[in-house]
């Protein structure tokens, strides 16, 4: 009896095993196949490499001095605006004259002095020298009179000296440019004591053109001498300053090469001269000089974002000819602009993947479209 039922329920179990097998569906034969990653291709050529070499810049101006008094004094005048346009020989500032006025008065006033006192030594001298020829005064007498002319005469050129030095302080108290440029903000205030010599009363520097300096190693100087000699066939976009993001507009021209190597940094300054009609550059600014160069070598470049690092190796994917890829391991070379350059592991002709690499692994099947 117990049999009988145990066999009765195997009988239920088939049963419902069969429906269930039933209600699977059947394996579809298309989802298991591999699907094509969709990505861009292009075919790998050899081209002369153009690039730039960077260089930390400083803009400094090609003429600059610091405006300071020569005479003591207060001052009395400020005849310009703050960062103005000046010009030669422009007043700028005044230094209280009426001191050197007095002492230029009195040197005057000594000068008649010592002019009247030589002119009656001259008299003296004339009339003891007609007496002399009658020998009708002593001969001592005659020389003293000659001796008192002389230091006449030597009292007046003294005085004519003074007043010249006198007269100098006197300019003195006026302040002019020394060249046409940009004058900086006041150091000092209308009633302000100045000393001579040592107050810093501006700063006066030319703008238009400005200079940009740059320090090369001296493995450079045979280039940029070569850059300086043939400046006039050099191209607008030899020299370009940038500020960050910032690109100047105006290309530049070199202007002079540094007479010497540094012995303890081994580099060599480098000046280069840029337009500033707009006087956008200013003294002090620091930014890259960016310099092109063209190496006439053909090299394999390929677009940067084609390159995959993994561990510091760096690796790009050939597609094969049934559509799939090799990931091929790669020796980079220089950076330029969005490419790079290929020193080992790619041949001009081959097809590499450039857009889509994140989703590939070795042996994908790819669908390539041309790029």
């Amino acid at each position: 009896m117990n049999l009988n039922k145990f066999s009765y329920s195997l009988v239920i179990l088939a049963g419902l095993s069969l429906a269930a097998c039933k209600d699977k569906p059947a394996a579809n034969p298309a989802a298991a196949a591999p699907q094509a990653v969709p990505v861009t291709v292009e075919k790998v050529a050899t081209s002369s490499a153009s690039y730039f070499d960077e260089y930390p810049a400083s803009v400094t101006p090609l003429n600059q001095i610091e405006l300071r008094p020569q005479v003591n004094g207060f001052i009395t005048g400020i005849h310009f605006k703050d960062g103005a346009k000046v010009r030669k020989g422009q007043l700028l500032y005044s230094i209280d004259q009426q001191m050197y006025e007095a002492t230029y008065q009195q040197a005057v006033a000594n000068l008649a002095v010592q002019e009247a006192n030589m002119i009656k030594a001259q008299k003296d001298a004339d009339r003891y020298h007609e007496l002399d020829k009658n020998d009708a005064i002593a001969k001592q007498l005659v020389d003293n009179a000659d001796a008192a002319l002389a230091a006449a005469q030597k009292q007046v050129e003294a005085a004519k000296a003074n007043i010249k030095a006198v007269q100098t302080n006197v300019r003195y108290t006026n302040i002019t440019a020394p060249f046409d440029g940009t004058i900086g903000i006041s150091n000092v205030k209308t009633g302000s004591p100045v000393s001579a010599g040592q107050t810093i009363l501006n700063t006066v520097s030319t703008d238009d053109p400005i200079a940009v300096d740059i320090f090369i190693d001296q493995s450079q100087v045979y280039r940029f001498n070569k850059l300086y000699q043939e400046k006039n066939k050099t191209s607008d976009s030899t020299f370009q300053l940038t500020f960050g993001k910032e690109k100047y507009a105006n290309p530049g021209v070199i202007s002079v090469i540094d007479r010497a190597v540094d012995p303890a940094t081994g580099t060599i300054r480098v000046r280069l001269d840029f337009p500033n009609r707009n006087h956008l550059l200013k003294p002090g600014m620091y930014g890259n000089l960016n310099v092109k160069a063209t190496d006439a070598n053909e090299y394999v470049i390929i677009p940067f974002k084609a390159v995959v690092e993994q561990l510091g190796s760096f690796f790009v994917f050939v597609v094969k000819e049934d559509n799939t890829v090799e990931q091929r391991k790669i020796k980079t070379g220089r950076e330029i602009g969005g490419t790079i350059i290929i020193e080992d592991g790619l041949s001009a002709g081959e097809t590499i993947v450039t857009q889509g690499v994140q989703k590939l692994r070795e042996g994908s099947l790819i669908a390539p479209q041309e790029n």
